[in-house]
């Protein structure tokens, strides 16, 4: 049977196999993939194998989340967010680590004599008389990602010895930095391991390894705020720092200036990308590891989490084949995975699509990108300047930071090329101003920048401890704007518990603003009209501010007021 069969076929007890079309073909009737999209990956499947579902997701074409849900339909199962799912130690303990991590099984609960797992492919046979053996129980399905069920596997069962004995064995063995830094079944390496893989568990997006006199300070960033794990004795420093930089690919004997590295770590069958820094201080070198979100677990455009109009107002720009596009906001305010989301609705078969950044954070199927080397003279202007002879029809920059790179941008957008880029500003409006104050002039911008994204990210609530404010009308009534128009909402707050760490909040999801640029800019735009003046015109012509679209998503029950206050105000 060929591969695009299997990953379509139905299960054998609902008797269907023989009518089933391929998944390809059904996908193609569902409106997930171009024909173009299946050709290209049945071309890719036959040169490297691997499942043409697992192929597709792999190019870009199509999310996991389609992918699963389709075969899950196919099976007649539910789909399952294993991510978010609290399994009881017990119902673990029936299937060892061990076979969990061989079958790709998570067990889910247990009931009445029936064991609910988690299974990517619901017609392994073999898997599920396995469980059966093994647990005397029965077996029911539901499904979930491959990838989702490994990382889970990971994150739910024990990993060998805790991060206190590997630091225990360490200061009772030694470092032995000399002969051991590079051997995998030392103590160094797996200490390492475990602090990279705690960050991974914990959805931290930066580790930070802190030297002071007398300890080293772990403390990981999680959904934006700073807090400690671990502290480790300072005399294991000089081989903590070492075994980082090594696995960095950085120069290990150099101590004395700043480097920048980066690390490929496999968590469970993820690969995920670290980026390193390191900086010289009075107590040793600090190391900062920036935790990359990988191709399949960044969200797609309509994960974004856009209200209804934004994210129509949006689509229909980056179908346009000319303009500019902006995302503004301040430094880890999710630009870029709003800059990739976007770039993943192009289709990158009929169109040449480049990408300047630095770094490159993110490898993108079909899409050329250029890493920024400023040290050799590769800038965002001199790279965007030769991207211009390539023939591209779409180009992001990541980031417009001088003049030169500002008026390049906007003369590409003017000559038939759609271009993405970032500023730092506080909202939509500023980056007009912004634009004419790096020598953009005005008469050009009405024409070539289309749209202006702003957002910010904020903290949501923990779904274990949600519980409903008493008194909520009460609550709107003190904010010091008009809140007439969420009258009679119920607001939330987390009151703390053991899946948030008692903090009411887990995870992070983002709010925008939309600025569509019309007719009506054109002359205040002109004539240097004041940010106030523009603000105004943008709400008149149904802009949706920031705080406004925070104050919808606790209206509606995803986040506090209080944190929308706290990232807009």
């Amino acid at each position: 049977m060929n591969q695009q069969a299997m990953a379509g076929a139905a299960p054998a007890s609902g008797g269907q196999g023989s009518t089933q079309k391929p998944l390809g073909q059904r996908l193609i009737e569902l409106g997930l993939i171009t024909e173009a999209q299946l050709n290209l990956a049945l071309r890719e499947q036959k040169r490297d194998g691997g499942y043409l579902g697992e192929v597709l997701v792999k190019l870009g074409f199509l999310s996991q989340d389609a992918l699963t849900n389709n075969l899950a339909l196919e099976t007649q199962t539910r789909v399952v967010d294993v991510l978010n799912t609290v399994v009881d130690d017990e119902v673990l303990g029936m299937v060892p680590y061990i076979m969990a991590k061989q079958l790709k099984v998570l067990p889910i609960s247990q009931d009445e004599g029936v064991l609910t797992v988690a299974l990517a492919d619901a017609f392994n046979v073999v898997a599920i008389d396995t469980l059966e053996k093994k647990t005397g129980l029965q077996v029911e399905i539901v499904s979930a990602a491959e990838a989702d069920i490994l990382e889970t596997i990971e994150r739910h069962y024990a990993q060998g010895s805790s991060i206190d004995d590997t630091v225990e064995t360490l200061l009772r063995d030694g470092t032995g930095l000399d002969e051991e830094e590079g051997r995998e079944e030392s103590s160094m390496p797996r200490l390492v391991d475990q602090i990279i893989a705690l960050g991974i568990k914990n959805r931290a997006t930066d580790i930070h390894i802190e030297p002071e006199e007398k300890i080293m300070r772990i403390r990981m960033r999680v959904d934006g705020v700073l807090r400690q794990e671990v502290l480790v004795p300072s005399v294991l420093r000089p081989a903590l720092t070492a075994r980082i930089k090594l696995m960095a690919d950085m120069d290990v004997t150099e101590k004395r200036v700043p480097q920048d590295g980066r690390i490929r770590f496999l968590f469970g069958r993820r690969e995920v990308d670290l980026r390193v820094s390191s900086l010289p201080t009075n107590h040793g070198e600090s190391v900062v590891m920036r935790i990359l979100e990988s191709a399949d677990t960044r969200p797609n455009f309509r994960q974004l989490g856009l209200g209804e109009q934004e994210f129509r107002q949006v689509h229909e720009v980056i179908e346009r084949p000319f303009g500019m596009v902006l995302v503004t906001g301040p430094t880890g305010s999710g630009k870029t995975t709003t800059l990739y989301s976007s770039l993943g609705e192009i289709d990158a078969i009929k169109r040449s699509v480049f990408t300047l950044e630095d770094p490159v954070e993110y490898s993108m199927p079909m899409v050329r990108q250029t890493q920024i080397k400023e040290d050799v003279g590769m800038t965002f202007a001199s790279g965007l300047r030769s991207l211009l002879r390539q023939d591209p029809d779409v180009i992001l920059v990541g980031e417009i930071r001088d003049q030169e790179t500002a008026q390049l941008a906007t003369r590409a957008a003017l000559t038939g090329h759609l271009v993405f880029s970032t500023l730092h500003t506080n909202n939509a409006v500023g980056a007009i101003a912004r634009l004419a104050d790096m020598g953009v002039e005005p008469y050009l911008l009405p024409a070539a920048l289309t749209a202006v994204i702003g957002q910010r990210l904020l903290r949501s609530i923990c779904p274990h401890c949600k519980t409903p404010i008493p008194n909520s009308d009460q609550v709107l009534d003190e904010l010091s704007f008009d809140t007439s128009r969420y009258q009679g909402a119920q607001l939330y707050k987390g009151e703390g518990c053991d899946q948030c760490r008692g903090l009411g909040y887990v995870g992070r999801r983002a709010i925008y603003e939309v600025l569509v640029l019309n007719d009506n800019f054109h002359d205040p735009i002109m004539h240097g009209a004041p940010a106030s003046e523009l603000q105004q015109l943008a709400e008149d012509a149904g802009m949706c501010s920031m705080l406004h679209d925070g104050m919808r998503k606790a209206c509606a029950g995803l986040t506090t007021v209080e944190e929308v206050l706290r990232v807009v105000r």
